[in-house]
């Protein structure tokens, strides 16, 4: 219980002062967002008592698109503490309470799928980020997992990027993009291997609710999560969008059951 209130304490007071900070910085076109994004994560990870393990090497000194699978609201703190990132989320989000706010203001792309007018507005904003050196992280699933396995991904968004990737000199000289496949799992509870069977716990997927999950979360305890990156790859390359989409969710697909069956490429601590 005191652990819950200290966590609701620093959500709700240090979250309005990290909207109204970076909102100013933004006003101004002042460094920090990043600085203030990353730190922000790293210390929810800490209050969530969330251990990360780095298996891999992420892209240095460009943005890069990452292509990632999907299991729960944790990922957001998780991938967001580890550099600083802009999500691709659905459009939905933007109007929870102060949680649309917050995405908003940490650069978040809000996507509609169902309309293909905002669709192509949003992949117009995923590689205006990726051009002013902002890296975006895409959950090329299209929805969240129970955590045991990839679902397959949808080819449209991850095509349309590549495509105006390769049209880039229309939508700002944006040619050149870099695709990276991420994995992301949870592995452990209180320092022991978690079973098929216990990885529900964390995931947040189809109908559950927003609020009792966290709660329960909160309560079970200290998890152990892995992140694994994978050899990055050009959008702008040869394949269509279906063989490239294929490529990135096998990367993914081995990246994440290597985390699961505790054979990852050597893994570091997160800081």
């Amino acid at each position: 219980m005191l652990r819950a209130l200290l966590i609701g304490a620093f959500f709700f007071t240090m979250t309005p002062l990290l909207i109204s900070i970076q909102w100013l910085l933004g006003k101004l076109g002042l460094p920090g967002w990043g600085f203030i994004s990353c730190n922000y994560y790293k210390v929810l990870r800490a209050l969530l008592r969330i251990k990360v393990r780095v298996a891999g090497d992420p892209v240095r000194g460009r943005a890069v698109l990452y292509i990632s699978n999907h299991v729960s609201w944790v990922d957001i703190v998780v991938i967001g503490s580890l550099s600083p990132v802009a999500f691709v989320a659905k459009s939905e989000v933007r109007k929870w309470p102060l949680v649309g706010i917050t995405a908003e203001i940490q650069r978040t792309v809000f996507v509609d799928r169902t309309r293909r007018h905002q669709t192509s507005d949003a992949i117009g904003e995923i590689v205006r980020r990726l051009a002013s050196g902002t890296s975006v992280v895409l959950f090329a699933e299209g929805t969240s997992s129970d955590g045991n396995r990839v679902l397959p991904f949808r080819s449209a968004l991850i095509g349309a990027i590549r495509h105006a990737a390769v049209q880039g000199d229309a939508i700002g000289g944006t040619a050149g993009v870099l695709i990276q496949p991420m994995s992301i799992c949870y592995t452990g509870l209180h320092g022991i291997p978690m079973g098929r069977q216990h990885r529900p716990l964390v995931a947040w997927y189809g109908d559950l609710d927003f609020i009792p999950h966290i709660k329960a979360f909160i309560e079970r305890g200290a998890v152990d999560a892995a992140v694994s990156y994978g050899e990055p790859v050009p959008a702008d390359g040869g394949a269509d969008r279906k063989a490239m989409t294929k490529t990135l969710e096998g990367a993914v697909r081995q990246l994440t059951t290597a985390a699961l069956l505790g054979r990852p490429q050597p893994a570091r601590a997160a800081e």
